[in-house]
């Protein structure tokens, strides 16, 4: 539980995120029907009142969580990738092992997704948010595919990219869900393997190869 003191003294910013934050850890614990005014203010240390001036209805504070721990899974795994010393290929390969490795890939980030598909199914809001956060992470693979494709001096088309970073999207999305909700199916690292494999498959970049490589750096 956070301590009050130290909540009183955030800024606001600091504030929402830790309302989210406490929302996210209730839902993971308990599902989302549990996710009450009451219990959340009770998680975050805080009154009602202060979730109420931050957000118009409990329902917003579900939309931004849902938001948050999306757009939190492709910056967790972007972050890993963020080195400009190593080439647009290392960048890809380690961005994609991050995307099939905790804790971007475990049983709570996978279980909150799931937790929110109902609510993502008949809101149009979380409809909107599910659509925005799958292109965030999409256009961040896109790039990382062009990038790559560039650097190794292959010449495919922008449109080709993009439909070569929805495969490659739908490979990860699938071995994600797979990996964290059965972890117990496979070696450690052998979920990020297979993904790298088969993008590279996808993009007929011998991914595995450099992964290889990098790896001995």
């Amino acid at each position: 539980m956070i301590d009050r003191r130290k909540f009183t003294r955030s800024q606001p910013e600091e504030r929402k995120t830790a309302l989210i934050e406490a929302t996210l850890r209730i839902i993971a614990a308990k599902g989302l029907s549990a996710a009450t005014v009451r219990d959340i203010s009770a998680e975050a240390g805080v009154t009602q009142g202060l979730i109420r001036h931050y957000f118009d209805s409990k329902d917003d504070l579900i939309k931004a969580a849902y938001e948050h721990h999306m757009i939190s899974i492709s910056d967790a795994a972007l972050r890993c990738a963020d080195d400009d010393e190593r080439s647009a290929v290392a960048r890809l390969i380690r961005f994609l092992s991050a995307s099939l490795e905790p804790p971007v890939m475990d049983a709570i980030a996978v279980g909150l997704w799931a937790g929110f598909l109902d609510k993502v199914r008949h809101d149009a809001h979380m409809h909107a948010i599910h659509n925005q956060t799958y292109h965030y992470f999409r256009n961040i693979l896109e790039q990382m595919i062009s990038d790559a494709y560039a650097e190794i001096g292959v010449s495919v088309p922008a449109r080709r990219v993009q439909q070569l970073a929805t495969a490659s999207n739908a490979v990860i999305d699938g071995l994600w869900m797979e990996g964290g909700v059965l972890p117990e199916l496979f070696e450690p690292g052998e979920i990020s393997r297979i993904g790298i494999e088969s993008v590279g498959a996808i993009l007929q970049i011998n991914l595995t190869q450099e992964a290889a490589a990098d790896a001995t750096e």
